[in-house]
């Protein structure tokens, strides 16, 4: 009888899986995805919240993204990134942890790198939105793209500082009191005067019209993502001493941020040029170049005041928009800036009102006193002619609303308008046209006297 035959067991045991890469699992799970969600949100509903005044000027949207990102993405990246270092204090594995194979500086960074990669992409993802909500409306210049590169380091320096502290503070409240005094210290560095402010991530201190110079962010990233290194070596490399060399680092980043100091940025160079209509319009209507896009929605706005305006002699030459005092044959054009008033994503939400303001404009002059106290004649004849010039629903509330209180003076003042108004009105269109020329030959419009002031 043969032996029996062996055979084989056709089953094999399927090798085990590997183990998923801490890295990925960092990604993947725990704080960091939704620090960086809560990052979104918060970025999200600011610029919503505050579109008004920054959509249609890069200038102001490039400080808004960076001043958004520092305030709100800066003491959130130092709490979460002081809570993620204080996990293993907190679970009781830091001993564990010790005895592992990966070094500590390598378990920081594994911990600390996936945080700030979420609150990075959070943040871009805020940055990008920005940039292209101001495209259709923004002139063309005052774009820094590269201002991305200074705020996304801030943030990733936040979490390695204040993974660092986390791995030292062993109490629960240190993350949120972290991120209230770095809250603080951006504010300050926002608003200080001294040279401090040059070594923050916004040293012009969120101005308007300045552009911000291309390289100064990755200058700002050099300072502080140096500074963050030299913080994370000192706590967790096997030799502290190789702290130093980016302690080194930083300082001289530093040096070379205060060296240059106001160099860092420089005024907005459009915002002391101005574009001009081109037709025949009297006054020519100038907005500043900052704002070039915005002139045809600024002069359709106008043009009833202007085409009541034609064949009259001794206007100003121009409506001008630029700092300072006009020029003798000008006239200030209504403020644009800041946006959010007079200027909406590139529309003028209230033409009637506008209009109006551009009517004062010309018969008060620059710089006379918004309530005028010279009663009589004068008064009466400019509101007419304001009345007549540009119409105004709040005018006509304001009006309405000085009858229903019934003072005797406001009153006769009212009749007296009244009459003066429909004289004008129902003048023939030479006639009106001959007295507004008069009217307004005089040029010192502040300081006219009754006998200065034609008729009505």
């Amino acid at each position: 009888m043969s032996a029996p035959t062996l055979v084989a067991d056709r089953t094999a045991v399927p090798p085990p899986r590997p183990a998923p890469h801490p890295l990925r699992a960092e990604l993947l799970r725990g704080l960091a995805p939704w620090a960086g969600a809560v990052l979104a949100v918060a970025l999200g509903g600011f610029l919503y919240n505050t579109a008004d005044t920054w959509q249609g000027s890069w200038t102001d949207t490039m400080s808004v993204l960076r001043s958004g990102g520092v305030m709100l993405g800066g003491p959130l990246a130092l709490a979460a990134g002081c809570w993620q270092g204080g996990r293993e204090r907190r679970r009781g594995t830091d001993v564990l942890r010790a005895a592992a194979v990966r070094g500590p500086l390598a378990q920081a960074l594994v911990s600390a790198l996936p945080l700030a990669c979420w609150l990075v992409v959070a943040y871009g993802l805020a940055f990008a939105g920005g940039v292209l909500a101001s495209l259709p409306y923004a002139t063309p210049g005052g774009l820094t793209p590269t201002a991305f590169v200074g705020t996304a380091a801030v943030l990733v320096a936040c979490v390695l500082i204040g993974h660092a502290v986390g791995a030292l503070a062993p109490w629960r409240l240190a993350a949120p009191l972290l991120g209230v005094a770095g809250y603080a210290q951006f504010g300050v560095a926002g608003t200080t005067r001294t040279w401090l402010r040059f070594l923050g991530p916004a040293p012009e201190g969120f101005r308007r019209a300045v552009v911000l110079e291309w390289w100064h962010p990755f200058l700002t990233a050099w300072w502080v993502l140096a500074l963050a290194a030299a913080v994370v070596l000192a706590h967790t490399a096997h030799r502290r001493r190789t702290a130093l060399i980016p302690l080194g680092a930083a300082a001289v980043a530093a040096t070379l941020l205060v060296q240059v100091g106001d160099g860092l940025s420089r005024p907005d160079p459009r915002a002391h040029r101005q574009v001009c209509t081109t037709d025949s319009t009297a006054p020519q209507v100038c907005v500043n170049a900052a704002l070039a896009r915005q002139l045809p929605e600024v002069a359709e706005a106008l043009r009833p005041l202007t085409d009541r305006l034609k064949g009259v002699a001794n206007l100003p030459v121009r409506f001008e928009d630029l700092p300072g005092r006009p020029a003798a044959d000008e006239a200030a054009l209504p403020m644009l800036t800041p946006l959010g008033w007079s200027l909406v994503r590139g529309r003028v939400p209230d033409p009637e009102q506008y209009r109006w303001e551009a009517a004062m404009a010309l018969i008060d002059g620059y710089d006379c006193p918004f309530v005028r106290t010279t009663p009589g004649k004068v008064e009466i004849v400019d509101d007419a002619v304001a009345r007549w010039l540009a119409p105004s629903r709040v005018q006509d509330l304001i009006r309405r609303d000085t009858r229903r209180q019934g003072d005797k003076a406001d009153l006769r003042r009212l009749k007296a308008e009244q009459r003066a108004y429909d004289h004008l009105r129902t003048m023939s269109p030479a006639e009106r046209r001959t007295w507004l020329s008069r009217y307004f030959a005089e040029q010192d419009r502040c300081g006219r006297t009754e006998s200065e002031v034609p008729s009505l």
